[in-house]
Protein backbone atom coordinates (compact mmCIF):
# COMPACT_ATOMS: atom_id res chain seq x y z
CA UNK A 1 0.00 0.00 0.00
CA UNK A 2 1.64 3.21 -1.13
CA UNK A 3 1.36 6.20 1.18
CA UNK A 4 0.81 9.55 -0.58
CA UNK A 5 1.75 11.60 2.47
CA UNK A 6 5.05 12.23 4.27
CA UNK A 7 5.13 13.78 7.75
CA UNK A 8 7.89 16.29 7.06
CA UNK A 9 6.07 17.71 4.04
CA UNK A 10 3.33 18.69 6.49
CA UNK A 11 5.57 20.87 8.64
CA UNK A 12 4.71 23.85 6.48
CA UNK A 13 1.25 23.69 8.07
CA UNK A 14 2.83 24.75 11.32
CA UNK A 15 5.84 26.77 10.15
CA UNK A 16 4.45 29.12 7.54
CA UNK A 17 0.90 30.30 8.31
CA UNK A 18 0.49 34.04 8.22
CA UNK A 19 -1.51 35.75 10.95
CA UNK A 20 -4.50 35.91 8.64
CA UNK A 21 -4.21 32.21 7.72
CA UNK A 22 -3.86 31.19 11.37
CA UNK A 23 -6.98 33.18 12.27
CA UNK A 24 -8.88 31.56 9.40
CA UNK A 25 -7.96 28.04 10.58
CA UNK A 26 -8.30 28.81 14.29
CA UNK A 27 -9.76 25.89 16.19
CA UNK A 28 -13.54 25.81 16.47
CA UNK A 29 -13.80 23.96 19.80
CA UNK A 30 -11.96 20.75 18.84
CA UNK A 31 -11.40 21.10 15.09
CA UNK A 32 -8.92 23.44 13.44
CA UNK A 33 -5.46 24.84 14.01
CA UNK A 34 -4.10 25.78 17.39
CA UNK A 35 -3.76 24.28 20.86
CA UNK A 36 -5.82 21.79 22.80
CA UNK A 37 -9.18 22.92 24.16
CA UNK A 38 -9.05 24.23 27.72
CA UNK A 39 -11.83 22.60 29.74
CA UNK A 40 -10.59 23.09 33.32
CA UNK A 41 -9.44 26.24 35.12
CA UNK A 42 -6.26 24.54 36.37
CA UNK A 43 -5.75 22.28 33.36
CA UNK A 44 -2.15 21.25 32.67
CA UNK A 45 -1.57 22.07 29.01
CA UNK A 46 0.36 19.90 26.57
CA UNK A 47 3.24 21.73 24.92
CA UNK A 48 2.07 21.30 21.36
CA UNK A 49 0.39 22.82 18.35
CA UNK A 50 -1.94 20.72 16.28
CA UNK A 51 -4.28 20.65 13.31
CA UNK A 52 -7.34 18.49 13.99
CA UNK A 53 -9.82 17.64 11.21
CA UNK A 54 -12.84 15.37 10.85
CA UNK A 55 -12.84 13.26 7.68
CA UNK A 56 -15.88 11.02 8.10
CA UNK A 57 -18.81 11.15 7.94
CA UNK A 58 -18.13 13.19 4.84
CA UNK A 59 -21.04 15.57 5.45
CA UNK A 60 -19.38 16.62 8.73
CA UNK A 61 -16.14 17.89 7.15
CA UNK A 62 -15.39 21.55 7.80
CA UNK A 63 -13.41 22.34 4.66
CA UNK A 64 -13.03 25.94 5.75
CA UNK A 65 -10.60 24.64 8.40
CA UNK A 66 -8.47 22.74 5.85
CA UNK A 67 -5.24 24.65 5.10
CA UNK A 68 -4.35 25.81 1.62
CA UNK A 69 -0.64 25.34 2.33
CA UNK A 70 0.87 22.95 1.25
CA UNK A 71 -0.90 23.63 -2.03
CA UNK A 72 -1.79 19.96 -2.57
CA UNK A 73 -3.02 19.29 1.00
CA UNK A 74 -6.66 18.98 -0.08
CA UNK A 75 -5.68 16.40 -2.70
CA UNK A 76 -3.28 14.33 -0.59
CA UNK A 77 -5.38 13.91 2.55
CA UNK A 78 -8.48 12.47 0.79
CA UNK A 79 -6.15 10.06 -1.05
CA UNK A 80 -4.40 9.01 2.17
CA UNK A 81 -7.19 8.29 4.62
CA UNK A 82 -9.08 5.64 2.54
CA UNK A 83 -5.85 3.61 2.42
CA UNK A 84 -5.53 3.83 6.20
CA UNK A 85 -9.22 2.92 6.59
CA UNK A 86 -8.69 -0.11 4.35
CA UNK A 87 -5.75 -1.20 6.49
CA UNK A 88 -7.82 -0.74 9.68
CA UNK A 89 -10.61 -2.93 8.28
CA UNK A 90 -8.14 -5.69 7.42
CA UNK A 91 -6.63 -5.39 10.89
CA UNK A 92 -10.01 -5.75 12.61
CA UNK A 93 -10.79 -8.89 10.57
CA UNK A 94 -7.37 -10.38 11.32
CA UNK A 95 -7.83 -9.70 15.05
CA UNK A 96 -11.24 -11.38 14.95
CA UNK A 97 -9.82 -14.37 13.10
CA UNK A 98 -7.05 -14.73 15.69
CA UNK A 99 -9.80 -15.24 18.31
CA UNK A 100 -11.85 -17.62 16.09
CA UNK A 101 -14.63 -15.04 15.76
CA UNK A 102 -16.75 -14.03 12.80
CA UNK A 103 -14.67 -11.69 10.64
CA UNK A 104 -16.99 -8.70 11.22
CA UNK A 105 -17.22 -9.13 15.00
CA UNK A 106 -15.20 -5.96 15.60
CA UNK A 107 -15.62 -3.93 12.41
CA UNK A 108 -19.41 -4.43 12.51
CA UNK A 109 -19.62 -2.58 15.80
CA UNK A 110 -18.37 0.67 14.27
CA UNK A 111 -21.71 1.18 12.51
CA UNK A 112 -22.63 2.60 9.13
CA UNK A 113 -21.08 6.01 9.80
CA UNK A 114 -17.82 5.45 11.68
CA UNK A 115 -15.92 8.55 12.72
CA UNK A 116 -12.57 9.15 11.01
CA UNK A 117 -10.42 11.99 12.31
CA UNK A 118 -6.88 13.12 11.63
CA UNK A 119 -4.54 15.03 13.87
CA UNK A 120 -1.26 16.56 12.75
CA UNK A 121 0.77 16.71 15.96
CA UNK A 122 3.58 19.17 16.45
CA UNK A 123 5.34 17.62 19.43
CA UNK A 124 5.82 17.32 22.30
CA UNK A 125 2.29 15.96 22.77
CA UNK A 126 0.48 13.07 24.44
CA UNK A 127 -2.74 11.90 22.83
CA UNK A 128 -5.74 9.83 23.76
CA UNK A 129 -7.89 8.01 21.20
CA UNK A 130 -9.75 4.88 20.27
CA UNK A 131 -7.98 3.11 17.41
CA UNK A 132 -5.18 5.22 15.94
CA UNK A 133 -2.80 4.72 13.01
CA UNK A 134 0.30 6.87 13.37
CA UNK A 135 2.70 7.99 10.65
CA UNK A 136 5.81 9.04 12.57
CA UNK A 137 8.39 11.68 11.83
CA UNK A 138 11.04 10.11 9.62
CA UNK A 139 13.97 11.80 11.36
CA UNK A 140 13.11 12.53 14.99
CA UNK A 141 12.04 9.77 17.37
CA UNK A 142 10.08 10.43 20.53
CA UNK A 143 7.13 8.03 20.83
CA UNK A 144 7.47 5.80 23.89
CA UNK A 145 5.38 2.95 25.30
CA UNK A 146 5.42 1.11 28.60
CA UNK A 147 6.74 -2.46 28.46
CA UNK A 148 7.48 -4.53 31.54
CA UNK A 149 7.15 -1.46 33.70
CA UNK A 150 9.67 0.64 31.77
CA UNK A 151 9.41 3.30 29.05
CA UNK A 152 10.89 2.19 25.72
CA UNK A 153 11.23 4.22 22.52
CA UNK A 154 9.35 3.05 19.44
CA UNK A 155 11.96 2.76 16.66
CA UNK A 156 11.70 4.85 13.53
CA UNK A 157 10.94 2.88 10.38
CA UNK A 158 10.52 5.29 7.45
CA UNK A 159 6.96 5.36 6.07
CA UNK A 160 5.86 2.53 8.40
CA UNK A 161 2.56 2.83 10.24
CA UNK A 162 2.28 2.43 14.01
CA UNK A 163 -1.07 1.00 15.20
CA UNK A 164 -2.26 2.02 18.65
CA UNK A 165 -5.30 0.18 20.01
CA UNK A 166 -7.48 2.10 22.40
CA UNK A 167 -10.48 1.88 24.68
CA UNK A 168 -13.05 0.83 22.10
CA UNK A 169 -11.09 -2.19 20.93
CA UNK A 170 -10.30 -3.08 24.53
CA UNK A 171 -14.03 -3.10 25.28
CA UNK A 172 -14.99 -5.08 22.17
CA UNK A 173 -12.33 -7.73 22.79
CA UNK A 174 -13.24 -7.97 26.50
CA UNK A 175 -9.71 -6.79 27.38
CA UNK A 176 -7.95 -9.46 25.32
CA UNK A 177 -6.48 -6.67 23.18
CA UNK A 178 -5.24 -3.77 25.29
CA UNK A 179 -4.11 -0.30 24.32
CA UNK A 180 -0.53 0.50 25.32
CA UNK A 181 0.25 3.33 27.71
CA UNK A 182 2.22 5.79 25.60
CA UNK A 183 3.65 9.28 25.48
CA UNK A 184 5.84 11.55 23.36
CA UNK A 185 9.05 12.93 24.84
CA UNK A 186 10.64 16.28 24.11
CA UNK A 187 13.59 16.63 21.78
CA UNK A 188 15.49 19.79 22.75
CA UNK A 189 17.40 19.99 19.46
CA UNK A 190 14.88 19.10 16.75
CA UNK A 191 11.23 19.65 16.02
CA UNK A 192 9.04 16.58 15.53
CA UNK A 193 5.73 16.01 13.77
CA UNK A 194 3.44 13.02 13.31
CA UNK A 195 0.15 12.33 11.54
CA UNK A 196 -2.36 10.40 13.66
CA UNK A 197 -5.58 9.07 12.13
CA UNK A 198 -8.23 7.58 14.40
CA UNK A 199 -11.26 5.42 13.68
CA UNK A 200 -14.10 5.41 16.19
CA UNK A 201 -17.59 3.96 16.31
CA UNK A 202 -20.58 5.89 15.05
CA UNK A 203 -21.61 8.26 17.86
CA UNK A 204 -25.10 6.70 17.81
CA UNK A 205 -23.77 3.13 17.94
CA UNK A 206 -23.47 1.21 21.19
CA UNK A 207 -20.44 -1.06 21.51
CA UNK A 208 -19.69 -3.93 23.86
CA UNK A 209 -17.72 -7.16 24.21
CA UNK A 210 -18.27 -9.66 21.40
CA UNK A 211 -20.73 -12.21 22.80
CA UNK A 212 -18.42 -15.16 22.12
CA UNK A 213 -15.80 -13.57 24.38
CA UNK A 214 -18.09 -13.25 27.41
CA UNK A 215 -17.81 -15.96 30.04
CA UNK A 216 -20.92 -17.33 31.67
Amino acid sequence: MGLPIRPRSCKTIFWTPTVREAEKLEANEVEGYGHDLIVLERQILDWNTRLFLRLCPKNQRNLNLWPENPHNFRDILPAYFPKVKQMMDLLFKAMAKSLDLEKNSFSGQFGDNPVMQVRFNFYPHSDRSGVTVLLQDEEVEGLQIVKDGAWITVPLIPRALVVNLGDQMQIMSNRIFKGPVHKAVTNTDKRRISVAMSNEADVDKDIGPVEALIDD
